[in-house]
């Protein structure tokens, strides 16, 4: 058996472009919320995890989604999550899948990017 049948890959899939922090709940158990529509146009399902990189201050931290209000523009930090920015920072989220050498030609990430408001401006494939 070659190496290529059972190696994986971990490669980006879906990206939330820069997003801003609209929230921060330090109580909360961990994770963030994200707009409903906007995981949704980004294909990561609800407690899938995610990398976050907070633009302003360098952090870079692993979590799980869990979906805000459809529409609402929630980007909200829970739990220890809390620490790692403040409202208005701009954080990009990233969500990476592994796959087989067999499944990457052609593979592009679906990239959603946001304005100053959260609300989608363009989304698609790189």
């Amino acid at each position: 058996m070659s190496l290529e049948n059972v190696m994986l890959r971990c490669i980006l899939r879906a990206k939330i472009h820069m997003a801003t922090v609209t929230d921060s709940n330090l109580a909360y158990e961990g994770s963030i919320t994200i707009d409903e529509k906007i995981i949704k146009a980004a294909g990561i399902l609800p407690y899938e995890q995610v990398m976050v990189s907070n633009l302003n201050n360098g952090e870079r931290f692993e979590t799980y989604v869990i979906p805000g209000k459809a529409g609402s523009g929630e980007i909200c930090l829970n739990g220890p999550t809390a620490r790692k920015g403040v409202v208005g920072d701009k954080v990009i989220v990233f969500c990476y899948s592994y796959y087989r050498e067999s499944e990457l030609s052609g593979l592009e990430p679906k990239i959603v990017r946001l304005d100053l408001e959260n609300k989608i401006v363009r989304q698609g494939k790189k």
